[in-house]
């Protein structure tokens, strides 16, 4: 797996060949790939890093020229036997690698999940998290930032670290119309997207070696959060009703990481049996449970179900939220709905992160949710993400009728596509043709535990909220056309 600097993943546009020669050589000089080790072949790093078979080509021979690596003919490459015999710590600190790291970096350094870097040449990219910039509502976004800025108070401070206590006050009452949960203002803190919420609660409620449930599959970021703690993971089956919570009663862990409300990535909805059944194992244990309310907003085919938090006895639920699929993943402004006892500890935790959440996004925020354009905006993106999933399914019915089953398609916005002929070791050859064909495709295995050896077909993770039905629907003609080349 190729690691990239911060700087390089921000690089723009795209990763060249400069950028994956310079993480190369970089890994090879600190020792990851060992002595006479063997690098990825070039068409399996193209894939993983979303660039073409060309630039990854260009940047190993650099390195061959430089005497870095040995390139022989049908082979990986492989790291020539001087440069693992004969590096030093003065070469390593040359090649900017830290000379030692914390227990936290050396984790993180070793088991990142690699960025995954868009591409303006692709014709579709299923990508899940995209969002359309069409559905966001700029007239109305703008006005509320402009009234946040005029609004300004005589002085500028450091504010609450839990979040402005108007958005806090906009969110209470939010979450009851809309998810049937009642909380107090003080027990809401506002964080820099759900991916920080999960982030304090990894830090504050794990320690190296405590266990913490999960699902498998699962949310690769969040399993790799927790994980960062130096805690193991206990992965837990999912099915129909979700996770499989009458497999807990023997399991002792700290804290359990479910997404009840639409499963990730697999789309099902945990059943209120086994709401209770998780809720009982949490209080028998004395442990939390991190509920992941994602993308609820997006409900097609099914009536809402009431959060694990607005259930009773749901005292040790940590309840996070996020606009960034109702709004924007770019704005960062997510939440999170803690137990009383955690009121205190979670503050200070924000305040020692970043002080704060910005303060202007936070009012504007809390302007729409005020006036109503909040929960008009979402119903308008549920009708529009609506006609795309209309448009996605259709699309994969028609180029491929009983050759694909569909799974997770009531709520949310993604489902998961099985491709019923094809094999779980055909997925890079599929990946890497429908790529050359200008669509970009992800596969499910990376979210499973083992990575998915049991399967028995290929199976896709395909977002569509970033994309227009057009963009759909030649998107799945061309995937067809990268199908049929790998059957």
């Amino acid at each position: 797996m190729v690691q990239l600097s911060t700087r390089q993943q921000n690089s723009s546009p795209g990763l060249g060949a400069r950028g994956i020669y310079d993480s190369l050589r970089q890994q090879i000089v600190a020792g990851v790939y060992g002595h006479d080790g063997v690098l990825p072949s070039a068409r399996a790093l193209a894939v993983e890093l979303g660039v073409s078979r060309t630039t990854v080509t260009s940047s190993y021979e650099q390195l061959a020229a430089e005497g870095f690596v040995v390139i022989r003919h049908g082979a990986r490459p492989r790291v020539a036997i001087k440069i693992a015999d004969g590096k030093t710590g003065e070469a390593l600190h040359e090649a900017g690698e830290p000379h030692s790291l914390s227990a936290f970096g050396e984790r993180l350094r070793s088991r990142a999940i690699p960025m995954r870097v868009p591409s303006e040449r692709l014709v579709a990219d299923f990508r899940y998290g995209d969002m359309s910039a069409s559905d966001f509502p700029t007239l109305a976004w703008r006005n509320a930032m402009n009234d946040a800025a005029l609004r300004r108070p005589p002085k500028l401070f450091y504010d609450d670290p839990r979040g402005s206590i108007r958005l806090r006050a906009a969110l209470q009452g939010y979450l009851w119309r809309a998810r049937s949960i009642r909380c107090e203002v003080d027990e809401i803190v506002i964080v820099n997207g759900s991916q920080q919420g999960l982030d304090l609660c990894a830090r504050l409620l794990l320690d190296a070696g405590d266990r913490f449930v999960i699902e498998d599959p699962c949310y690769p970021m969040a399993r790799s959060i927790f994980e960062m703690t130096g805690a193991m993971a206990a992965p837990v089956d999912v099915d129909v009703e979700g996770i499989r919570a009458d497999l807990l009663a023997d399991v002792d862990a700290r804290l359990a990481y479910v997404t009840p409300s639409h499963q990730f990535p697999m789309g099902s909805v945990m059943s209120i049996g086994r709401r209770q059944q998780l809720l009982r194992w949490a209080e028998e244990k004395s442990a939390y449970i991190v509920e992941d309310d994602y993308d609820s907003e997006y409900r097609f085919d099914m009536n809402p179900v009431p959060p694990l938090r607005a259930l009773g006895g749901a005292s040790n639920v940590i309840y996070v939220g996020t606009v960034s699929k109702t709004l924007s993943p770019t704005l960062r402004i997510g939440y999170v709905v803690v137990p009383r006892e955690l009121q205190e500890v979670f503050a200070h935790a924000k305040r020692l992160t970043d002080r704060h959440a910005p303060i202007l996004a936070q009012e504007a925020l809390a302007t729409l949710l005020e006036s109503g354009v909040y929960e008009s905006h979402v119903r308008k993106a549920r009708r529009h993400n609506a006609r795309r999933r209309a448009a996605l399914l259709d699309a994969l019915q028609v180029e491929f009728q009983d050759a694909v089953g569909i799974e997770g398609a009531e709520a949310g916005l993604h489902v998961v596509a099985w491709f019923l002929d094809l094999s779980p070791s055909m997925a890079t050859s599929f990946i890497e043709r429908s790529y050359h064909l200008g669509v970009g495709i992800y596969s499910i295995t990376p979210h499973y535990f083992g990575q998915g050896l049991d399967l028995k077909c290929l199976g896709l993770v395909m977002g569509y909220a970033g994309l227009t039905e057009q963009q759909i629907d030649r998107g799945v003609k061309l995937l067809r056309n990268a199908y049929d080349g790998v059957l």
